[in-house]
C-alpha cells in the first residue's frame, strides 16, 4: 500500500523524488518523505498529510540537496500519521524507506531496546531499520543478508548507508519492487509506471534478491553474496497512458478506456470462432480434466469471479467455489488433484491472494493467475497466467481491471465448455461472435453518460442506498455497492432481491433509494415484484435493464438502458453505467474521487 522511489544519477534528486512520490498518490497514503545524500550527509524531510506538505516543508527552508535519494509515501499500519511515524527512517548508519509489515518486529524491537537503541516512532519500520543498523559493520550487503533472515514479513526495502555515498540499495520479499534502468542515472520504486518518463528497461527482483544501484550500473547479489545475472525487461507502456488525458479524473478516464481494453483483451484469443487461451502450461487436455475450480480474490477481482463462476457453471457445467482470499487461507479448503485454482489481482501483489497461491501450492494444486501487471509476484510464482493486458490503472477504485478480469473469465468460461463438449461448436462460433461484438455494447453504455448525471444529481445528498438483483445481476449489485461506497462514502449496501423479506425491508422507508439491476429476462418479472414491494414501502427506485425491457410507467423514477447482449454477458455492459454513476455521486459530493480514504490501489499486508 505504501509506495517507495529512489534516485541515483546526475540530477538533483529532490525533484525526480516528489515528481515520483506525486505519481505514487494512487496508491492511498497518508504521509510522505525523502532522504537525500549530498556533501552534508544524508538529509531527511517527512510530513504528515498530502505531498503539499511536504513540498510546503521543502519551500520553507528544509530542501536537501543531492543526487542520491529514497521517498515513500506511507499509508499507516503501526502508528498513526505523524510526522514522527513517516518514512524514511534512521538509525545509526542506516536511512530506509519500507513498503509492507514487519511481523516480528516486537521481537526485534525488544532485542534493540535490550542494547540501548532509543526509538523515535511507533512504527516497524524504524525497528527494521535498527536491525539493519545492528547487523553492519561495513558490508552492506552482508548486513542486509543478515536482516532478511532475521526480519519476518512481507516487505520491499530502499536503503542508503551513511558511508557508501551516491548509492542506493534495495531488497524486497514479496512487497512489489522495480530497478529501473536508465543512462547515467537508475532508480527503485515499487510500480513501473512511476518510472516512465524517465525509462521503460527494468528489472524485477526476485525475494532475496539484493539491488545495489549507482549512477553507472546495476549489480545484483543473492542473500549468500553471490552475484546474479537478471533479464532486462522493457515495459510496454509509454508515460503519456499514466497521466489523465484531458480527463478530470483518472477513474473517469479509465472507464472511458474500457472499450479498447476489452478489445485488447478478447481479439488475440479469438480466432475463427474458437477460444484459444494458449496457456503453455495448462493445455487443453489439462484443461479438460479439471473438475472443480476455486476463484481466489479479493474486494473487485472477488467479485469479478462471482460472475465467472455464473458464466463457467452455466456453459461449462463444472462447479466454481470462489473465496475471498483472506477467508481461503484460513478455513482449510478441500482441494481435490484434478481442481483449478484461479487466482484474480489487478497488481499480482495483493497479500492475501499471494498467501491463497502459496497455499494451493503446496497442496499440489496447479495455479492459474489473471493479472494485469507482467512480472509481479503473482504472475511469477503462479503455474500459469492470463494477462489482462488493461494497461496501467491508476485510480484506486478499479473500473477498468473488472471489465479485462471479466473478459478473461468469459474466456475460460467458453473455452472450459467447448473441452467438456457442454456446448457445440456452432454455439462456441455464436458466443465468441458476441464476445468481439462486446467492447462495441460497452462503448454504447459509456455513452449513457448523460442519463447517469441525471440519476447522479438525485443522489447525491443520500444517506444509504440499496442495491438489488437476482442471479449474476446480484453480483454486480455487490460490484456497484462497493464502487459507490468506495468513492463517494455513502453507506450502500447490496442485496440478494429474494431476500428483502427476510429482513432486509425493514430498512426501508420513505425517500430510501433503491437501485435495482435487472438485466436477466427470466428473472426480470420476479425483481418487479421486489420493487413493487419497496415502492410500497415509500422507496425510491432506480433500475438498470436491458435495452428492449417492458417496464411500466410509474415503475421507477429513472431508468437506464444498457445494450442488448447475450444473457450470461450482461455484466459487460450492465457495470457501466453503474460505475458511471459512483463516480459523478462522489464528484458532487466533493470526494477525492482517485485517491479515497483509508484506501490503496495495492493492497500488500494481510
Amino acid at each position: 500500500m505504501c509506495g517507495i522511489i529512489g534516485y541515483v544519477g546526475k540530477e538533483d534528486s529532490v525533484g525526480i523524488l516528489l515528481d515520483g512520490l506525486r505519481r505514487l498518490e494512487y496508491r492511498g497514503y497518508d504521509s510522505a518523505g525523502i532522504a537525500v545524500s549530498g556533501k552534508n550527509g544524508i538529509s531527511i524531510v517527512k510530513s504528515r498529510g498530502r505531498l503539499q506538505c511536504l513540498q510546503d516543508k521543502i519551500n520553507a527552508g528544509e530542501r536537501p540537496f543531492g543526487n542520491c535519494g529514497i521517498g515513500h509515501t506511507r499509508w499507516a499500519t503501526h502508528g498513526e500519521p505523524s510526522d514522527a511515524n513517516a518514512h524514511p527512517h534512521r538509525c545509526g548508519h542506516v536511512t530506509l524507506v519500507h513498503n509492507g509489515i514487519i511481523e516480528n518486529y516486537m521481537q526485534l524491537k525488544a532485542e534493540r531496546l535490550a542494547e540501548g537503541v532509543i526509538f523515535h516512532s511507533d512504527t516497524d519500520t524504524e525497528v527494521a531499520a535498527a536491525t539493519l543498523n545492528h547487523f553492519y559493520t561495513g558490508n552492506p550487503i552482508a548486513a542486509i543478508a543478515k536482516t532478511v533472515e532475521a526480519v519476518e514479513g512481507s516487505y520491499a526495502l530502499g536503503i542508503l548507508f551513511d558511508d557508501q555515498p551516491e548509492t542506493l540499495y534495495a531488497v524486497r520479499r514479496d512487497s512489489p519492487l522495480v530497478v529501473g534502468l536508465g543512462s547515467g542515472e537508475n532508480f527503485i520504486a515499487s510500480d513501473m509506471t512511476v518510472l516512465l518518463q524517465h525509462t521503460k528497461r527494468y528489472l524485477l527482483p526476485e525475494p532475496g534478491e539484493i539491488a545495489v544501484i549507482r549512477k553507472d550500473g546495476v549489480e545484483m547479489f543473492g542473500l549468500d553474496g553471490k552475484p546474479i545475472v537478471k533479464e532486462v525487461r522493457t515495459a510496454d507502456w509509454d508515460a503519456g497512458t499514466a497521466e489523465k488525458g484531458g480527463y478530470p479524473h483518472f477513474m473517469l478516464k479509465e472507464i472511458h478506456e474500457e472499450p479498447d481494453a476489452v478489445r485488447r483483451c478478447l481479439s488475440p484469443r479469438i480466432r475463427n470462432g474458437h477460444i484459444e487461451l494458449n496457456i503453455s502450461g495448462l493445455p487443453d487436455e489439462a484443461l479438460a480434466k479439471t473438475e472443480r475450480i476455486h476463484i481466489v480474490a479479493c474486494g473487485t477481482a472477488m467479485h469479478a469471479g462471482l460472475v465467472g463462476r455464473y458464466a463457467i457453471e452455466s456453459l461449462a457445467r463444472v462447479p466454481v467455489e470462489v473465496d475471498i482470499a483472506s477467508e481461503f487461507r484460513y478455513r482449510n479448503p478441500i482441494l481435490g488433484k484434478n481442481d483449478l485454482v484461479v487466482l484474480i489481482s489487478q497488481s499480482g501483489e495483493t497479500a492475501d491472494t499471494l498467501a491463497a497461491l502459496r497455499l494451493a501450492k503446496e497442496h499440489g494444486i496447479r495455479t492459474l493467475a489473471i493479472v494485469n501487471v507482467p512480472g509481479s509476484s503473482i504472475a511469477r510464482e503462479a503455474d500459469d497466467v492470463l494477462y489482462t493486458w488493461a494497461g496501467p490503472e491508476i485510480a484506486v477504485a478499479s473500473t477498468k481491471a473488472y471489465l479485462v478480469q471479466l473478459a478473461v473469465l468469459y474466456l475460460v468460461a467458453v473455452k472450459l465448455a467447448s473441452l467438456h463438449e457442454t456446448l457445440s461448436a456452432k454455439e462456441e462460433s455464436a458466443l465468441c461472435k458476441e464476445l468481439l461484438e462486446i467492447p462495441e455494447k460497452i462503448q454504447e453504455a459509456v455513452e449513457s453518460e448523460p442519463a447517469v448525471l441525471e440519476c447522479a444529481q438525485k443522489l447525491k445528498d443520500a444517506q444509504h442506498v440499496f442495491f438489488i438483483g437476482r442471479g449474476v445481476d446480484y453480483t454486480l449489485c455487490m460490484e456497484s455497492s462497493l464502487k459507490l461506497k468506495e468513492v463517494s462514502y455513502i453507506h450502500c449496501e447490496a442485496y440478494a432481491a429474494g431476500e428483502l423479506k427476510h429482513g432486509t425491508i425493514s430498512l426501508i422507508e420513505q425517500g430510501t433509494p433503491v437501485i435495482a439491476v435487472a438485466t436477466q429476462p427470466a428473472l426480470y418479472p420476479k425483481t418487479v415484484s421486489n420493487l413493487e414491494e419497496v415502492k410500497a414501502r415509500g422507496a425510491d427506485v432506480m433500475l438498470v435493464c436491458g435495452k428492449d425491457a417492458n417496464v411500466e410507467a410509474d415503475l421507477a423514477a429513472n431508468v437506464l438502458r444498457v445494450p442488448n447482449v447475450h444473457d450470461v454477458l450482461a455484466p459487460m455492459a450492465a457495470i457501466v453505467p453503474l460505475q458511471l454513476l459512483a463516480y459523478h455521486i462522489a464528484v458532487l459530493r466533493g470526494c477525492d474521487v482517485d485517491k479515497p480514504r483509508n484506501l490503496a490501489k495495492s493492497v500488500t499486508v494481510e
